[in-house]
């Protein structure tokens, strides 16, 4: 759905509304969408009114862009982590870490969708529908690849993948308890064992303990030794 703009320069126009999208995320996340003007929005991105208009028609485009915006960093984030990574069951949690860590650094954009994609016009609520779904298939086809190799039981993966998804809104959703308790990765791990929980196999279950083993934890580096103090008596 285009967006239109009076710049010619795709380059530009791709900077442009970036740098408008995220000041849009932010006015909109604080004030609420209705509230928010075209004002707000460009003294927040440090631009004129009239730049603004260079590059959308509306408030309602920078609400769509803003949208967009995380569903955008799904679809990227999600096939590049998922690069060189053959196992099936290896495949879901990867697929399902990255996007938990996307809604992890995205959490103004993630409760935006849920509060104000409602103030989208029909057309565009619907796109942003089909590219939720667009998504979510990224992760439903490491499941039926998991199902495929005996490692899942035979689910429903339309309604495993929503758990997933929802879980993984949570902790944007819900950051002002879980933030508090734990960072993102640990939310991610144990979320993952009880969604696992009831889904493995037998087979499932050899696998993702060899996985577990396999995965490299950080160690923190120790502190360095604190120089000894010579007496001088």
């Amino acid at each position: 759905m285009n967006i239109k703009t009076t710049v010619e320069d795709p380059a530009l126009v791709g900077r442009r509304r970036a740098q408008l999208t995220q000041a849009a995320i932010a006015c909109f996340s604080e004030r609420g969408y209705h509230p928010t003007t075209i004002r707000d929005v460009a003294e927040r991105a440090d631009v004129s009114i009239g730049l603004i208009y260079q590059y959308v028609g509306d408030k309602e485009d920078l609400l769509f862009m803003a949208l967009q915006e995380v569903l955008d960093i799904y679809m990227r984030q999600i096939p590049m982590a998922l690069e060189g990574v053959a196992d099936p069951l290896g495949r879901f949690c990867t697929a399902v870490r990255a996007y938990c860590r996307v809604n992890g650094s995205s959490v103004d954009a993630t409760v935006l969708a849920y509060r104000e994609t409602k103030s989208l016009r029909a057309e565009r609520r619907a796109a942003i529908m089909q590219k939720e779904l667009d998504t979510n298939e990224l992760i439903a086809a490491c499941v039926r690849d998991c199902i495929a190799a005996q490692l899942f039981e035979e689910i429903d993966v339309d309604i495993f993948v929503y758990q997933i998804v929802m879980f993984c809104h949570a902790w944007a959703l819900k950051a002002w308890h879980f933030a508090k308790a734990m960072d993102v990765d640990t939310y991610l791990e144990r979320g993952l064992k009880l969604m696992l929980r009831g889904v493995l196999t037998g087979a499932g279950e050899k696998r993702m303990r060899r996985l577990e083993a396999e995965r490299v934890v950080p160690v923190a580096p120790a502190a360095p030794a604190r120089p000894r103090r010579v007496s001088r008596r």
